[in-house]
């Protein structure tokens, strides 16, 4: 089954690359790798703002961080033309604005790891990755995350 299919299956459509907020281009390909910059989580097109351990869940978070991995397949197509192309996603990094005792930073990221794999299948969405708690994240978003993938 093409990537296509599967989105199409989980009834998402790819939104497009969103305008940088600051000086930064949202991807870079260098060799087979293809850098894609931090998304911030969204909800209904604004910032999800808001801070785990306090104001949001853990089971929020992992929604929030899903939406991100849409956003992050929509700026992946759209550095590579064809998401079909894609090896292997090979790192995902995740910035969880959270409270200092808030200790589940592994369990929000999992909402875009999960995603990846049922997209991409068990192999080429397996991925190393790192989760960790943060102060605060630009426009206060909940969540921000980065990804590495490598392409045919």
């Amino acid at each position: 089954m093409s990537v296509y299919d599967k989105l199409s299956q989980l009834g998402i459509s790819l939104p497009p690359v969103a305008t940088p907020a600051a000086a930064y281009v949202p991807f870079v390909q260098t060799g087979k790798l293809v850098f894609l910059s931090g998304h911030i989580a969204k909800k209904d097109g604004k910032s999800w703002v808001g801070q785990l351990g306090a104001d949001i869940t853990t089971e929020e978070g992992k929604k929030a961080a899903r939406a991100i991995a849409i956003d992050l397949l929509g700026t992946l197509h759209a550095a590579v033309g064809d998401l079909n192309k894609i090896v292997r996603i090979v790192k995902v990094m995740s910035l969880v604005n959270s409270t200092g005792s808030f200790t589940e930073q592994h369990l929000v990221t999992n909402g875009a790891s999960e995603l990846f794999a049922e997209v991409f299948g068990p192999e080429k969405g397996a991925h190393a990755r790192s989760a960790f708690g943060v102060a605060q994240i630009p426009t206060g978003a909940c969540v921000e995350i980065e990804l590495i993938a490598e392409i045919a």
